[in-house]
């Protein structure tokens, strides 16, 4: 797993580890920008992407994560190689556990603004309704996995947390609140889990299978350019599972 390290103002730096020897580590949940905007892996190695639009989520959570005693952050855009069709592989088959594994998740709202709040800090829940994040399929498990997840506006400004806005996440989504408390994943009916799925979203028609592997704890090789024939392998991989 590789991680970026903070080695002072704006100064980041990608560091790997092998668990078990991962320390503590705060994790980002974001939806992607136009293509070219987030900050690649590339980008960190050659020291280059300032200049993306993207580059403000990198330095959100780095603030974040250093106000929370955090030397080190994850961030799906920049700390995967996705040249390498093994190391995708083995992270989105990971991804879950990351997530669960992090000391702090940070949702990063882009298209949610302090603006959208009157002078007593209220009017969050119609924008929260409205963003993009809730209807991503990736964003499931990023919801679901950390024990701890913030929500932030596109300023950095808090709205809340996966506690406080417990009631405005379960009505968003249909989510059991049992489920966004910690309840295992497997004591929900699989019917369950695969409704809570079925009005997000993603890029790439094999995504929408791939994003669930975490929630129903299976794991299986990404053969992109599948289409549909991913989600006839994940409902394979879950019915072995269940009867195993």
């Amino acid at each position: 797993m590789r991680l970026l390290e903070i080695k002072g103002v704006k100064e980041i730096s990608l560091t790997e580890f092998f668990e078990p020897d991962i320390p503590p580590y705060a994790i980002l949940s974001h939806t992607w920008g136009p293509g070219g905007e987030e900050v690649s892996f590339r980008d960190i190695v050659d020291h280059t992407g300032k200049n993306k639009a993207g580059f403000a989520k990198i330095e959100f959570c780095s603030r974040k994560a250093t106000s929370d005693n955090l030397r080190y952050f994850w961030v799906d855009t920049c700390c995967i190689d996705k040249s390498s069709s093994a190391e995708l592989t083995e992270a989105i088959n990971s991804m879950f556990r990351w997530y669960q594994k992090a000391a702090r998740c940070y949702v990063f709202l882009s298209d949610v603004s302090v603006h959208d709040f009157d002078k007593a800090g209220r009017g969050y829940e119609s924008a929260l309704r409205q963003s993009r994040w809730f209807s991503r399929g990736w964003t499931l498990q990023e919801l679901l996995a950390p024990a701890t997840v913030g929500f932030f506006s596109r300023e950095g400004v808090r709205v809340g947390d996966k506690k406080t806005l417990e009631k405005e996440i379960t009505e968003i989504t249909g989510i059991n609140v049992l489920a966004l408390r910690g309840h295992p994943l497997h004591s929900f009916s699989i019917a369950d889990r695969m409704t809570w799925a079925t009005k997000r979203t993603t890029t790439r028609e094999e995504d929408n299978a791939y994003c669930l592997l975490g929630i129903f704890d299976v794991h299986m090789p990404l053969i992109y350019g599948e289409g549909r024939k991913a989600f006839i392998r994940l409902n394979e991989e879950i019915k072995k599972s269940s009867n195993g």
